[in-house]
């Protein structure tokens, strides 16, 4: 179970009080960091602090929730609103809210708000590992000439000799292994052409081929690779090409 990091802010000092016990009374992985009573105070911790979750208040003297909300250097954190003024609702949603609760505070709406914002940091968790993990694997295996390739199950890890070319379209990058296996990544070519080593060279803004896999060179701008397919080469590159097949 994730443990969550929040605060709680709002001027009535009943209402802080009521929603911390409802907390420590139903989530045991919530940690109340602080509570405030006024918002400056509350802009001051967020500015210096790293939170998980803000219970926020909306309708507060001097400051009210949202004018709070633009005060944060960088908003990081869910927002979960608490509050009794309905009319606000589309605004805070709006504002990016994960949810909205009205006072008095019931508790199954309470649980549900809690349990949507921990889910949505549990995605959010697991995504951000996963691409620290590919690029760690992507750097301890580049010296041994392989390519890691993400995929929705974990990861693919290709022999780069093996790669006939890659082309680039609308953000995504194939990369051709062979005629009858081809694998998409939601990886940019750009990213894979920092990670080739010496034996590729990108012909075109959207192609890298494997200089190894070339078998004809056309003066009307292309190279035929040895499954047959044709891949163009850019007028400015060709004369390096040409070098490099030298």
């Amino acid at each position: 179970m994730t443990n969550v990091t929040c605060i709680l802010v709002d001027d009535e000092i009943a209402s802080l009080k009521n929603l911390e016990k409802k907390i420590n009374q139903f989530f045991s992985n919530l940690t109340i960091l602080d509570r405030f009573q006024k918002p400056e105070d509350a802009i001051l911790f967020l500015n210096s602090n790293e939170v998980d979750v803000v219970f926020l208040d909306i309708q507060m003297p001097r400051i009210n929730g949202f004018e709070l909300l633009t005060n944060i250097i960088n908003v990081t954190f869910k927002v979960i609103f608490v509050t009794a003024y309905n009319e606000y609702a589309l605004e805070a949603l709006k504002n990016s809210a994960i949810d909205y609760i009205l006072k008095p505070i019931d508790d199954d709406d309470l649980k549900i708000a809690i349990q949507k914002t921990i889910k949505l940091i549990d995605e959010e968790n697991e995504s951000t590992h996963n691409k620290e993990l590919v690029e760690l694997l992507q750097e301890s295996i580049s010296n041994q000439k392989k390519l890691l390739v993400p995929n929705a199950k974990g990861f693919s890890v290709i022999e780069q000799s093996d790669i006939l070319y890659l082309e680039g379209y609308e953000g995504y990058t194939k990369i051709n292994i062979d005629a009858d296996r081809q694998i998409i990544s939601s990886y940019g070519l750009g990213k894979y052409e920092q990670k080739l080593n010496t034996d590729f060279f990108k012909t075109h803004k959207s192609y890298i081929v494997n200089l190894n896999k070339i078998i004809e060179f056309e003066n009307e701008g292309y190279v035929v690779l040895c499954n047959n397919v044709r891949i163009p080469i850019s007028k400015k590159l060709k004369n390096e090409l040409l070098e490099l097949l030298k």
